[in-house]
């Protein structure tokens, strides 16, 4: 449902603190900073409409290319991926989930849940379901910005 009046200073005021909302949900994280790193890896080989490279995973994530690929060769070494030749030009080294790549993505999707269950334990069961939909939404929609962006430059 869309509210036709503009953004009011209340609004404007909760929308500014938006940005600063995600950053602190992200510090926040139940897991340690190397498993959220690797969380953010495994998610964006898993999430990618096709075959995935390091140069790939540094777009996504916004780092340069050294760091995505020192954080993908530790999961090359912890096991949770590997290299493959490319299907499309055997030339390019792609990047593949291991099956310990999938059970790692599990392990902490369940591991987030509990967390979000915990922290939104007093809220009321509608509003919990809502506030997850909208997360999904916005996690979708800026998947699919960003990927227009990208393709517009």
């Amino acid at each position: 449902m869309s509210n036709p009046t503009p953004p009011g200073p209340d609004d404007e005021t909760l929308f500014d603190q938006v940005g600063p909302a995600l950053s602190r949900l992200r510090r926040r994280s139940p897991t340690g900073r190397r498993d959220l790193t690797r969380n953010l890896v495994l998610n964006v080989v898993a999430d990618a409409p096709g075959e995935m490279t390091v140069g790939g995973i540094a777009a996504e994530m916004g780092v340069t290319q050294p760091v995505a690929s020192r954080t993908v060769a530790a999961c090359i070494a912890d096991g949770l991926l590997r290299r493959a030749a490319s299907q499309a030009d055997g030339r390019r080294t792609v990047l593949e989930l291991t099956e310990a790549g999938e059970a790692e993505r599990r392990r902490l999707a369940c591991e987030q849940r509990d967390t979000f269950e915990r922290i939104t334990a007093a809220w009321d069961p509608d509003e919990r379901r809502q506030f997850a939909h909208y997360l999904v939404r916005y996690s979708q929609d800026s998947a699919n910005w960003s990927t227009r962006r990208h393709n517009a430059t």
